[in-house]
């Protein structure tokens, strides 16, 4: 999922000798030298206000490069300094943690899936800033209910979705008969059998990382029927005939079809082992694809062409109970330590402003395919190369986390604490199935009876 796990270093606005002049300006002589060296050492913005902004190192660079372009843009339709800064993925839920315990840090920091329900009493209510984005922009996906909206108030602000596909070889595939990507669970093991063969096995991450490994692992328990808890959100159900059928078959088609290894893998080693063709197929957003593309003099192929030429994208396969997804949703939440929470909520208006927005959501090529419905419509999508048009409109078809019951901080608990990742991680490196689902069935009951 990740294109790099290197963060660049935050891009601090510098007060130039122009800015400084006009500050020190309105000092008034009487004040001195020593008010003019007061108004040396204060940012020449109002007040000397800062507001300091933490997002992920974003896995289309160029968002990154987008976001750090406005900020002084903002900082000037403010009159305050924009700060943003750009952290692992990884990382941010310690920085959230840190920042809660010690009631300081950034303004606004990224949350991801519903974190929002996780931290809800260390965030501020900015449903003045949500809804009407929301009604204007066609309204949001539903996911945002569930993970931005607590007790009937928007703690942060949508912001994008994150779509994920299966990214796979056209060639590879074609070599062996596999015409069009497998639809279903059996048909991939039997395909991905023939490709390990050849020693071009199916990559997917099980490691600890918040992207690929549960977006994976979700979709794939309740496509065999299975669930984490009943409708009412309090019994856990994990212990189903579905649930082992699911962990039987996902040990079989590891042993058959995939490279081993991955149990191990976080959101950068697929991408890494897409790129260097060491894997068929890989679970991922878009961003396997456009880096490829945007790096085509270096990603290349085993016949030395572009990379990105012979790559292809589906949706996952279906199992005995359908075809499900996990999109990775994410949004902006305002720290109730904030000293300028009026300003920050200016911020954010400003950052969806429709021409300010459209300019990072260019940038994504439908890795993030928005918050609102409103940019299904973008002209960016009639530009798009044919295997990243999928992504248009998929983000309506995502469940969450907590299936079959409602999207608690309880769910959010099981998934931070990789359960449901963990108990196939488990089953797929040697455990028995059985042994498996009644681990994660305790470490459920933990998080949800205890």
């Amino acid at each position: 999922m990740h294109a790099s796990a290197h963060a660049p270093a935050p891009d601090r606005s510098q007060v130039t000798r122009r800015t400084f002049l006009a500050g020190a300006a309105t000092v008034s002589a009487a004040a001195g030298l020593e008010g003019i060296f007061a108004a040396r050492r204060a940012p020449a913005f109002a007040q000397g206000t800062k507001l300091h902004i933490v997002r992920w190192v974003d896995f289309i660079p160029e968002a990154d490069v987008e976001l750090k372009r406005q900020a002084p843009e903002a900082s000037k339709a403010l009159g305050a300094e924009v700060q943003f800064e750009f952290i692992n993925a990884n990382d941010l839920q310690p920085r959230i943690t840190a920042a809660v315990q010690s009631g300081s840090g950034a303004d606004i920091i990224q949350m991801l899936w519903n974190w929002p329900q996780l931290y809800q009493n260390a965030l501020v209510d900015v449903s003045d800033v949500a809804e009407p984005i929301g009604k204007v922009q066609g309204g949001y996906y539903d996911v945002f209910t569930s993970t931005a909206r607590v007790g009937g108030k928007w703690l942060a602000v949508p912001h994008g979705t994150g779509g994920n596909a299966v990214a796979y070889r056209r060639s590879w595939h074609n070599e062996i008969g596999a015409r069009e990507f497998p639809k279903t669970w059996d048909e991939w093991r039997e395909v991905g059998k023939k490709l390990k063969a050849k020693g071009k096995p199916v990559g997917q991450a099980l490691g600890h990382s918040f992207g690929d490994p549960p977006t994976f692992a979700y979709p794939f328990l309740w496509d065999f029927g299975g669930a984490e808890v009943d409708q009412s959100g309090k019994k856990v159900v994990i212990n189903s005939k579905a649930t082992l059928e699911s962990v039987k078959f996902l040990q079989a088609f590891w042993k058959d079809a995939c490279d081993e290894g991955g149990a191990a893998w976080d959101d950068t080693n697929n991408n890494r082992a897409f790129h260097a063709g060491e894997i068929s197929s890989t679970l991922n957003g878009a961003s396997i694809y456009i880096v490829a593309k945007r790096q085509k003099d270096k990603i290349k192929d085993d016949k030395g062409e572009p990379l990105w030429q012979d790559i292809d994208h589906a949706p996952l396969p279906a199992g005995p109970a359908g075809s499900y997804l996990l999109f990775l949703n994410q949004s902006h939440a305002l720290m109730k330590y904030s000293k300028n929470p009026k300003l920050a909520k200016d911020l954010l208006r400003w950052l969806h402003k429709p021409e300010n927005y459209g300019k990072w959501f260019t940038t994504q090529e439908g890795y993030s395919v928005g918050a609102a419905k409103k940019w299904e419509n973008d002209p960016m999508w009639g530009k798009l190369d044919e295997p990243l048009k999928m992504f248009r409109t998929a983000a309506r078809n995502t469940r969450l986390f907590g299936y079959a019951g409602p999207s608690t901080a309880k769910a959010t608990e099981g998934f931070t604490k990789y359960v449901i990742t963990d108990m196939y991680a488990k089953a797929v490196q040697g455990m028995k199935a059985e042994d498996a689902v009644k681990w994660a069935e305790g470490e459920l009951k933990k998080i949800y009876e205890g």
